[in-house]
């Protein structure tokens, strides 16, 4: 069954979503900690993260910014805190779902079960007809088999695009999980990447439009035919 990783400081409330979860047939780690929770799942492993946000060693937004930069794994939040600006916070970092305690833990098992239901049809880019195939190892991308020379940016904003297809990635986002440094870069740098990367999409095949812009919102993928 899935496994699922709780990241809450509060043993009553681990207690009460473990039990829920192993009710439903799902198995659950807990750990009391930001940096537990994060070597926890360094090991893999691990369908979704539920995450509190209020961990006494690091915020649970740095915990999910961390976990962005390396992983697509589901995370939904757990906060004392309702405020709108929070919650918007939270799926900006890339969030994708958001609890506010106090909580019935039998709706949180069912809004697991909707986000696990949600991901699983997804494939890696480069099975079936896919266009694309990923060499991670390689740091690697080929487009219709053929190897497109990419920058390092260019390599990761197109990996993230394709890690989710069709999914609307804001300008934000992106610089969150590829950027080392967000903070010290424009998000406008964000397009320079995307049109070179669409120029060298299109020199290998012109007439295909894979990156679609969302105006207002921000970059999605749609996985071509080969």
């Amino acid at each position: 069954m899935p496994s699922i990783l709780l990241i809450e400081d509060e043993a009553a409330i681990a207690d009460a979503v473990g039990y829920a979860l192993e009710t439903e047939g799902f198995e659950c780690r807990w750990c009391q900690l930001g940096r537990e929770g994060l070597d926890a799942l360094a090991g893999g492993g691990y369908a979704l993260v539920i995450l509190d946000v209020g961990l006494p060693d690091i915020s649970g937004f740095e915990v999910c910014k961390t976990i962005r930069r390396s992983s697509e794994v589901p995370i939904i939040f757990l906060t004392a805190r309702a405020e709108e600006v929070d919650r918007v916070v939270g799926l900006e970092i890339g969030g994708d779902d958001y609890v506010s305690k106090p909580f019935s833990p039998r709706e949180l098992v069912a809004r697991v079960k909707v986000i696990l239901r949600r991901v699983a049809p997804r494939e890696p880019a480069g099975s079936g007809d896919s266009a694309f195939d990923i060499d991670v190892a390689k740091a690697q991308i080929r487009y219709h088999g053929q190897l497109l020379e990419l920058t390092q940016y260019e390599y990761l904003i197109l990996k993230l695009l394709l890690q989710q297809p069709q999914r609307v990635f804001s300008r934000a986002q992106i610089m969150d999980r590829v950027w080392q440094a967000p903070e010290t870069s424009l998000e406008r740098v964000v397009d320079t990447h995307i049109k070179s990367l669409r120029a060298k999409l299109r020199a290998v095949n012109n007439d295909m439009e894979p990156i679609k812009t969302h105006r207002g919102l921000g970059y999605s993928i749609r996985l071509a035919p080969s």
